[in-house]
């Protein structure tokens, strides 16, 4: 429940995939939210067509993965402006990109959502931030009606021109849009081929792909103008742009919608002013290339939710929120530079075409296709530590393991959202510490089937003794065997992320 005087603890100003996994975070660990979205209704608009590995291991750690996996279908390649990129099965349980439509993405999170008692208000577009000492205030415009919600905590999810960060004063610095690219689904009934991928161009280039039968995904890239952002996209001017490239529209009729995009890249300067966070689109923007927009926003949902739930319940102290900046801002920046080299690699021209001639030479490398693909994916990620156990700072490979006879995996363990002290050596001195935490944190006393644990970029590295496991999945604290020093340090690992022993 609320606190007195607060309509809600949390409100969530947009309802696409961020704001909805934040909205689900948040109520798996017992947090009122209210999530609030100009738009009377979800708009059946997929611009993003597909998750990654990391993705697909945080909603399977949430136990809602299978809903996903029926509804896309796995591919074995990706690539890396618009050349192709190989996986590799042993560095996740979920190596393959699955495409799926962003709106079946939304409506699964959507559903999800509505399990966990979260409530959407539509119709409801924040038009005012005012924020104090004990919360926030935001005004909501609903048709011919006003209102406001209060609220402890405002995190802004709604998208590149977020109502949110401006109204909020957040600078949104970067680098201007240099081409323009629209994108639609429609019927092309002349299509010779099955699919076409990023056929180059004079002017630019164009792509057709089938995610439903019969209906085509036509992107088409123009580096000769960039129109003005506020003029609204057409079906004509999507036609038009496939016959200049292309010489034809291949009987392109029925679109379903049509929308614009660009290479412009921007990022928020801090992603918390006091009350107000940022999240998804609304912390940075990016040219779209290897489908990695909607998956970073996820991905911050699922960093920032526990710390902000455990904010809430005052186990922890405020300035723990600072550390989703410090983890996720420099992932952002990551994207955005690989994004930007994306679009260079993507501009017409023969010098373009050498450099992804000699680029695409590279790519037999195992090196180099591991480093992209890791990228990509986001497996690779390392959030700044102290310690320097290979786990720590990383996300945790799901591992199997035996727990009383009974076989489970580690991202199995998360389901509940809650952190985990998982301990594989069965070591007194841990379970004893543990039991200051136990209101908070799992204890599980487990033993690893696999002697060796795979980690991207590292490799197989031995199977730890005994790791403390954030709820996002990435981990806190590690340790190789019983006598290692690095158990003293467990204590204060506890204590920094998940507060204070308790009181005995």
């Amino acid at each position: 429940m609320a606190q007195s005087g607060m309509d809600t603890d949390v409100v969530i100003a947009g309802a696409g995939p961020t704001g909805l996994m934040l909205a689900c975070e948040l109520r798996l660990a017992g947090v009122d939210v209210v999530v609030v979205d100009r738009l009377a209704r979800r708009t059946g608009e997929s611009r993003a067509g597909g998750l990654h590995s990391r993705t697909l291991e945080v909603l399977n750690q949430r136990g809602i993965l299978e809903r996903f996996l029926a509804e896309g279908e796995l591919q074995p390649v990706g690539h890396f402006s618009g050349l192709y990129l190989e996986f590799d099965e042993s560095e996740s349980r979920h190596p393959f990109p699955l495409m799926i439509l962003q709106s079946s993405v939304e409506r699964l999170l959507e559903e999800r959502a509505a399990e966990l008692g979260v409530r959407v208000r539509r119709s409801a577009e924040v038009s005012g931030v005012r924020q104090d000492v004990s919360g926030v205030t935001v005004d909501l415009n609903s048709g011919a009606a006003s209102g406001r919600l209060r609220a402890r905590y405002l995190v802004g999810c709604d998208g590149g021109r977020s109502t949110v960060r401006r109204l909020s004063g957040i600078e949104f610095p970067g680098t201007p849009a240099t081409m323009t690219a629209l994108i639609g689904d429609v019927e092309l009934p002349d299509l010779p081929e099955d699919y076409v991928w990023v056929r180059r161009f004079p002017s630019g280039d164009f792509s057709a792909i089938a995610f439903e039968p019969g209906w085509y995904r036509v992107i088409t890239s123009d580096y000769e103008q960039v129109p003005d952002r506020d003029d609204p996209p057409t079906f004509e001017q999507l036609r038009e742009s496939l016959i200049k490239l292309a010489g034809t529209d291949y009987g392109m009729h029925s679109p379903r919608w049509v929308s614009r995009f660009s290479d412009a890249a921007r990022q928020a300067a801090r992603y918390r002013d006091g009350r107000v966070l940022l999240a998804g689109d609304a912390a940075h923007i990016h040219f779209p290339a290897g489908g990695q927009g909607l998956n970073m926003g996820v991905q911050d949902a699922v960093n920032l939710g526990w710390k902000l739930a455990a904010v809430l319940r005052g186990e922890v102290p405020e300035s723990l929120l600072d550390t989703y900046h410090a983890e996720r801002h420099p992932v952002a920046e990551r994207v955005l530079e690989n994004t930007r080299a994306q679009s260079a690699l993507a501009r017409p021209g023969p010098q373009t075409d050498a450099l992804r001639g000699v680029f695409g030479s590279l790519l037999v490398y195992d090196a180099v296709n591991r480093h992209l693909r890791g990228m990509l994916t986001a497996l690779d990620i390392r959030y700044p530590v102290d310690g320097n156990h290979p786990l720590e700072g990383r996300r945790v490979p799901d591992a199997d393991l035996e727990t009383s006879g009974d076989a489970t995996s580690v991202h199995q363990l998360l389901h509940a959202g809650r952190p985990v002290l998982l301990v594989l050596c069965g070591n007194d001195k841990i379970v004893a510490t543990a039991e200051d935490w136990a209101d908070r944190v799992d204890l599980v006393d487990a033993r690893t089937v696999d002697e060796l644990w795979p980690v991207p970029l590292v490799g197989d590295i031995d199977a730890p003794a005994a790791l403390l496991i954030r709820p996002d999945g990435h981990v806190a604290w590690a340790a190789d065997d019983a006598g290692s020093p690095g158990f003293a340090s467990l204590r204060s690992a506890l204590a920094s992320w998940f507060g204070p022993a308790r009181s005995r």
